[in-house]
């Protein structure tokens, strides 16, 4: 059985792939801060994309989608925050929040990218 932490590297490398097809540019790949992790972090034009990932193998728990709480909205969001004043931005840029859910219950994977989520 496959661990969770394996499971969620794997969502993670998988969505990276689809938003570099999709046209994104990436920047980071589990920024960490202060303030918590970020899974991806990439630009579309000019817009800052942050994006959470959540990947399931089963609806037990609720699938990825769902599970995006207040609580972990607001931790984005201040992660989001924390980046843009670390990377010394002079002007507060334009940002999304993008959740991608990923039901891996057979061999392809289906993926549900929920643009401006948050």
């Amino acid at each position: 059985m496959e661990s969770k932490q394996s499971l969620g590297k794997d969502g993670e490398e998988y969505t990276a792939r689809i938003l570099q097809e999709a046209g994104l540019r990436l920047i980071a790949l589990n920024y960490r801060c202060p303030k918590g992790e970020m899974d991806i972090i990439a630009r579309e034009a000019e817009t800052l994309v942050f994006i959470e990932v959540r990947t399931r193998r089963s609806s037990y728990r609720g699938w990825g989608e769902e599970s995006i709480t207040p609580s972990k909205a607001r931790r984005l969001q201040a992660i989001a925050s924390y980046y843009v004043l670390q990377q010394g931005y002079k002007i507060w840029p334009s940002m999304r929040f993008d959740v991608v859910a990923i039901r891996w219950l057979g061999e392809n994977p289906e993926i549900k990218w929920i643009k401006a989520a948050l």
